[in-house]
């Protein structure tokens, strides 16, 4: 970070209570991250000096820590400004000092805050202030109030009358109201714990397809609305089709203001009450209700991106068919399906177009071709991208591969979602910069079903799909969201060093895009790198960079065995301790991990975790994370909507999970909807406890609309518990709401593009 600001011990214990975490914890992952350390090797390799904190917790430390050093930023600006003007008491500063919170900070702020000119300055150029503080003190005197506002009559400065000079004393006061930092405190938690949010349709506007009519009449409590209804209601007013406020009974809002106000009756009484109810409406009410927009906007925001990060994480993570030769199929109706071969390596073989479905002699004429491609390449697999004339696609293939005998080859669907970005992307046109887009598309396809990390790497996150309302919220913290949730895929896998692409180091700890282009340079001049020390010689690699990218690197049959391993090199002494104590070389003790039993931990200088680590790795050397590839089944008759009939069990592949429910790809083009209802057979908040973006699940399908193009299924239909008898009469499906309305046009919307 440019600017490291030491937080004061009462923000780090505050982080430390917000988070349920150690202290000593996050002050040691404040001073790795400011040390130049990445969240996926501290994470992994400082666990000792973290206390084994996991990545989303130091994640978490991170975001709080460019909160407080900003909300210092705006501290030391604001006692700045305060003290220039010759304002700032102890008091005040200790109390801008000790808040944590940034709206509390505004608050303290306002009062000094420069400001055009308002009511209350205006009648402060008229010297009425004198008059404003006898209100505000509420001290009886001798002098009746009627009698002291007859001293400001001043028609110079435009006060002709008692009234005027009371009216502008009020302004006064209404703004000292609006202004005093506890009592905007109290009303904000007011209208939080009590406002409704109300949301009605514009005059006029035009919704045609009703997207939007649940919100045209919609009330629902500020503190419980969750981030989809919000942000759906957010859209409805960018588009011009809703607006929305924030109500609160008027009569509590005044009470409160008039318990802080009010500490004593006497002439004076009148004037406060005229000065607190135009205080609330003039004043405190838009802007209260301007802070709370703001605060669910932010609230819908976080829900909204963490159900992206959880989706992308499981597609980044989905199982890989591995290093085989696989024939990418991108279907196509009029313009034909184009295909591409890619070897082990991704690397493109052939490339031609099948015209399956123009005319009649199309299969004919396509069968020979692509026999003779799958038989000149050893093709293992054929991957179908699951856009325009999928199913029809797939279904040729599969009575292909049937008719001619041909076992030892799988055909599966492939999502394609953000194929298209790719294949326009400056990326694909320097891979292959001769090809046609839709060549480049079948190219893409295919190697996602080898590798969906690699390849996925290569797109914008938030063209793959898998987002709800992701337009609708902060872009900036959407994308570095995004970026933390791929670098922590990317190196949790790790990254063969002779054979990724520079798309795919760019996301190791600590390699930058500038080093990974000079990585595969490199490569490309001097050839495999034979030690994982090597990359020393690239320029822009230095010690720092070595550090923390060396452990997610790996090189198969290198000169080092654990170069292949995810232990670090700054631990490979530490096997080397084993070895010698077990006397066994280490390329004996990496192939019969049932010698490591004989260690002897207490010898060994090494913390417990790191040894846990080493000897996990040694025990699986090079292990994938990721779950065995498994090939989703598509019912063999089922190829449209029309041919989905309620009752049917269909196995599918979820493709976005959202807060309501999830989706799921059947193989008819239009993914159906498992409500949150019909997840599972035991209470769940969120849909994510059940399923995972990219799992392969079985549903029974509720109901069918073919005209509006809706598909209800069910998933606990098919795993009612043993304990409860099975009922005789099938359930309704659930209602669709038509924020779930919303989503599934979103979805399609989505799967068309």
């Amino acid at each position: 970070m440019a600017d490291k600001k030491t937080l004061s011990q009462a923000t780090l214990l505050h982080i430390a209570q917000t988070l349920n975490l150690p202290l000593r914890g996050i002050v040691s992952v404040i001073e790795l991250l400011d040390d130049g350390g990445t969240v996926p090797f501290i994470a992994r390799y400082r666990k000792e000096a973290t206390g084994n904190l996991d990545e989303v917790q130091i994640r978490s430390i991170e975001e709080k820590l460019a909160y407080y050093r900003e909300l210092e930023d705006r501290r030391e600006t604001i006692l700045a400004s305060i003290g220039e003007q010759g304002k700032l008491t102890g008091e005040l500063k200790a109390r801008i000092e000790a808040t944590l919170d940034r709206n509390e900070l505004e608050d303290l702020y306002l009062p000094y805050k420069p400001k055009r000119r308002t009511k209350a300055s205006i009648a402060r150029e008229k010297g009425l202030e004198p008059l404003a503080s006898y209100l505000w003190a509420q001290q009886a005197t001798d002098t009746p109030l009627e009698k002291f506002a007859t001293t400001f009559i001043n028609t110079d400065l435009g006060v002709a009358t008692v009234d005027e000079a009371l009216e502008g004393a009020r302004h006064i006061v209404a703004e000292l109201i609006s202004e005093d930092a506890d009592l905007r405190k109290a009303l904000r938690q007011l209208v939080f714990d009590e406002g409704i949010v109300i949301s009605r349709k514009v005059i006029d506007a035009i919704d045609e397809q009703e997207k939007f009519k649940m919100y045209y009449e919609y009330k629902e409590p500020v503190k419980t609305i969750p981030s989809h209804r919000m942000l759906a209601i957010r859209r409805g007013e960018s588009e011009n089709v809703l607006y929305f406020l924030i109500d609160i009974e008027q009569e509590r809002a005044l009470a409160l203001i008039r318990r802080n106000v009010l500490r004593q009756q006497g002439d004076w009484t009148p004037q406060l009450d005229l000065s607190i109810d135009d205080a609330w409406k003039r004043l405190l009410n838009s802007s209260i209700q301007g802070e709370i927009r703001l605060e669910l906007k932010r609230r819908s925001d976080a829900e909204a991106i963490q159900v992206f990060r959880d989706n992308l994480y499981n597609l980044l993570l989905a199982p890989p068919a591995g290093p085989i030769a696989v024939l990418g199929i991108d279907p196509g109706l009029r313009t034909g399906c184009k295909i591409a071969v890619v070897d082990e390596t991704g690397k493109l073989l052939a490339h031609d177009v099948l015209y399956l479905h123009t005319s009649k002699q199309g299969n004919a004429e396509a069968a020979p071709k692509l026999e003779a491609l799958l038989r000149k390449h050893t093709i293992r697999a054929i991957a179908i991208g699951n856009g325009t004339a999928s199913r029809e696609t797939d279904a040729f293939v599969r009575g292909f591969l049937r008719d001619k005998g041909i076992a030892d080859i799988f055909s599966v669907t492939v999502s394609e979602a953000g194929a298209s970005v790719y294949s326009a992307s400056e990326v694909a046109r320097q891979e292959f910069p001769d090809l046609d887009l839709t060549v480049r598309g079948a190219i893409s396809i295919a190697r996602r079903l080898q590798d969906p990390l690699s390849e996925l790497v290569k797109v914008d996150p938030k063209s793959i799909g898998v987002g709800q309302y992701q337009h609708d919220v902060d872009q900036r913290q959407l994308a570095d969201s995004l970026e933390g949730v791929v670098q922590s895929c990317v190196n949790r896998v790790g990254v063969d060093l002779n054979t990724a692409s520079w798309t795919l180091l760019r996301h190791v700890a600590g390699i930058t895009e500038r080093t990974a282009l000079n990585i595969v340079s490199h490569r490309n001049q001097n050839g495999s790198f034979r030690s994982r020390t090597q990359i020393m010689d690239v320029p822009g690699v230095g010690p720092k960079t070595f550090e923390q990218s060396a452990g997610f690197l790996r090189i198969r049959n290198g000169d080092n065995p654990l170069d292949m391993t995810a232990v670090h090199p700054e631990s490979y002494a530490i096997v080397e301790q084993i070895a010698q104590m077990l006397q066994t070389p280490l390329q004996e003790i990496i192939s019969q991990p049932q010698l490591l039993e004989k260690v002897n931990r207490s010898q060994l200088h090494a913390g417990a975790f790191t040894l846990d680590d080493i000897l996990a790795e040694l025990r699986k050397p090079g292990r994938d994370p990721r779950d065995k590839f498994v090939a989703p089944s598509f019912h063999e008759e089922v190829h449209t909507i029309d041919d989905v009939q309620p009752g049917m069990v269909l196995e599918g592949v979820v493709t976005n999970v959202t807060k309501f429910g999830a989706f799921v790809d059947i193989g008819v083009h239009q993914d159906g909807l498992v409500h949150i209802s019909e997840l599972s057979n035991r209470f769940i908040k969120d849909p994510s406890e059940a399923v995972k973006t990219g799992q392969i699940v079985k549903v029974k399908v509720l109901s069918v609309d073919a005209k509006t193009k809706r598909i209800s299924l069910s998933i606990k239909a098919l795993t009612v518990p043993a304990s409860k008898p099975a009922p005789k009469k099938q359930a309704a499906p659930p209602a669709i709401t038509v924020d779930d309305k919303i989503a599934i046009l979103a979805n399609k919307w989505r799967t068309r593009a």
